[in-house]
């Protein structure tokens, strides 16, 4: 039988926009998708896959980021009002919001891992009628997270793949893992995913992302721009004291923090490849007349390779504690957040690209582009396909913006999110016919 993907798609696509516009709604930023996570379970177990959820996906001594304990709190008690799925909202308290969904197709054949992001970021959505989700209805109604980057459309293309997959499961061979992330902004999700076990078994990996400035109507099969990353929250503690009657008694943790903040961005670059520092966060003080005792910034490191990320963070570390030092203050330094840099499968960007040449809507095809696109987790997820023997792709899905990613105006044209999908069908599909060297498939 040949599988008519079209006019699935076309039944399913309306779907896909109420799920994105719901998710769009209610946003929710890292480890705290506590609604989201409980409806895509609870979707996916309508739909026949076994469902993996909470500490069975997420690694606890892996998790980076973590918000504190009152807050995850504060958040599972708003998605219960919101609607979340009280079954499968007891398995994510806390802050174990991953979600695998797995369907076993009873033929053999590789298994594929596809991996779908979840989180929205902490940003106040603009609130104007030239805004499509204010004008709509749709904006989010949780004030100070926004879903500016497009996870609402991936999570919704992730849900449509899946309701898809379980109508052609006839048609399909091997074993599909539809891996749903947490906590991607601040490269925080993945690694505790990787080091749960959830990609060990994984032969073909495909992760894709709207928008980054691609066109609607082009695809790009692999991007090998993602920079590796280091995410840092530094405390500096001193003495607070009287400015005026005893300075001489306070420790100055604003003075260290404005000191290292200079010493930081005077890392010399790196030769081997583009290198960057950025503090983006400097909070510090109480008052005119007080000796500053606490200051707090927020830091990230990025280097075109694990190793130039490594030359700046071992530098930045060295600067944070030899200014506590001679500031005479006590530093804390946490790493919430780490992603790697990675290379694309060619063989698999090239199968991609041939799978997916005749879908009408795609107009221009790239098989690879290296242009610097921030720093993403998925690489981890990646890498240890890489390493076991399979193969690993990261893609670009087309669509017009109404402003830049992580913006207050961030929106898309839903219109790349059926592009999405049918990519996702193709790829799929195709992979039992899937030939390639050096994988285990």
């Amino acid at each position: 039988m040949k599988v008519e993907i079209n006019s699935l798609v076309e039944d399913i696509f309306s779907e896909m926009i109420e799920w994105r516009r719901d998710l769009h709604q209610h946003a929710e930023s890292g480890w705290l998708e506590f609604r989201t996570a409980s409806i895509v379970a609870e979707k996916l177990e309508k739909w026949g896959y076994e469902i993996k959820i909470g500490k069975e996906v997420i690694d606890t001594q892996a998790r980076m980021g973590v918000p504190p304990e009152e807050v995850l709190r504060q958040h599972e008690q708003r998605a219960l009002e919101q609607g979340a799925n009280a079954k499968w909202l007891e398995y994510v308290k806390g802050g174990y919001t991953g979600v695998v969904g797995i369907l076993e197709t009873g033929r053999p054949g590789p298994t594929i891992g596809l991996r779908f992001d979840m989180d929205a970021l902490d940003l106040v959505e603009a609130n104007d009628p030239e805004h499509v989700p204010a004008a709509l209805g749709f904006r989010s109604v949780n004030e100070g997270m926004m879903h500016a980057c497009g996870h609402d459309a991936h999570t919704s293309i992730g849900l449509g793949a899946a309701k898809l997959f379980s109508e052609i499961k006839d048609e399909l061979s091997g074993k599909i893992k539809l891996i749903f992330q947490p906590a991607e902004e601040g490269v925080r999700g993945a690694k505790s995913m990787v080091a749960a076990g959830v990609l060990d078994d994984v032969d073909l990996f495909f992760a894709n992302h709207i928008g980054t400035g691609v066109p609607l109507g082009e695809v790009v099969c692999s991007n090998n721009g993602y920079l590796s990353t280091t995410k840092i929250d530094v405390t500096f503690s001193g003495v607070a004291s009287h400015a005026g009657k005893k300075p001489e008694d306070g420790r100055n943790a604003l003075l260290a923090a404005a000191s290292a903040v200079v010493n930081l961005h005077a890392i010399s670059r790196h030769g081997s490849g583009n290198s960057r520092i950025n503090v983006g966060v400097l909070n510090a003080g109480t008052g005119r007349n007080i000796i500053p005792s606490s200051a707090k910034l927020k830091i990230e490191t990025r280097g075109d390779t694990p190793e130039v990320n490594e030359y700046i963070l071992v530098n930045a570390l060295t600067i944070l504690k030899g200014t506590a030092m001679a500031h005479q203050v006590d530093v804390d330094i946490d790493i919430v957040g780490e992603a790697k840099s990675v290379e694309c499968s060619e063989e698999l960007a090239e199968f991609v690209q041939e799978s997916i040449k005749h879908i009408e809507e795609i107009e221009k095809l790239h098989l690879l582009t290296n242009e610097s696109s921030g720093s993403e987790d998925a690489t981890y997820m990646m890498e240890r396909v890489k390493n076991n023997g399979g193969l690993a792709t990261y893609g670009i899905i087309g669509t017009t913006l109404a402003a830049g990613h992580h913006n207050e105006r961030f929106d898309i044209d839903e219109l790349g999110m059926k592009i999405g999908i049918k990519v996702l069908a193709q790829v799929v599909l195709n992979t039992k016919n899937l030939k390639v060297k050096n994988a285990v498939v």
